[in-house]
């Protein structure tokens, strides 16, 4: 089965600094445990290059502080870890932390519909029933494994948030790879 969180966006998740409404990346994100999609609460808008840019040059320095932030931080965040967050997206243009993540959930909801294999935008929905077809075939998945896997693929599908911008895309495959590879 293919990765259901990749790097950067299990980390912020995982240390609590972002909702869930906008972290991403992997059209198995789409759900949160309420059932909704992880956008609902995500303002869409239009990404620029700029935007992008930055949101690459920050990367390193945003793993480096989630990496660093406490094991405990998804329960009480932790101020210091919270002020080097604002510092990192301050220190690459962002007006805050909560504007790098209203950026990366706008990037995630497109990299949710690229196909990995082509790296062609086809639609979350697209990319969730190949990912539904892959877990089906898997043979070396555990029944029990599969058959959660299987609901919880079958209830984002459910759940896809259509994408407000679609000149997003452009820019987002333009820069797949270093968004790709940021996120793994």
């Amino acid at each position: 089965m293919r990765k259901l969180m990749t790097g950067l966006a299990l980390a912020i998740c995982a240390v609590g600094f972002a909702p869930p409404a906008i972290v991403g990346t992997g059209a198995a994100l789409a759900q949160t445990e309420s059932s909704g999609s992880i956008y609902q609460d995500l303002k869409q808008a239009p990404l620029t290059e700029p935007l992008i840019k930055q949101y690459i040059a920050a990367q390193k320095d945003m793993e480096a502080v989630l990496g660093d932030a406490p094991a405990d931080a998804a329960d009480k965040p932790d101020p210091k870890t919270t002020a080097k967050l604002e510092a990192v997206a301050k220190k690459n243009h962002f007006a805050s932390y909560e504007e790098f993540n209203a950026v990366a959930g706008n990037i995630a909801l497109v990299l949710d519909g690229v196909d990995s294999k082509t790296k062609k935008y086809v639609g979350a929905e697209v990319v969730l029933k190949q990912t539904i077809a892959d877990t089906q075939a898997d043979t070396k998945m555990v029944a029990t494994e599969k058959k959660e896997a299987l609901a919880e693929l079958n209830n984002e599908l459910k759940n896809v948030t259509p994408l407000k911008f679609p000149a997003n895309v452009d820019l987002v495959l333009k820069y797949y790879d270093a968004l790709a590879g940021a996120a793994d």
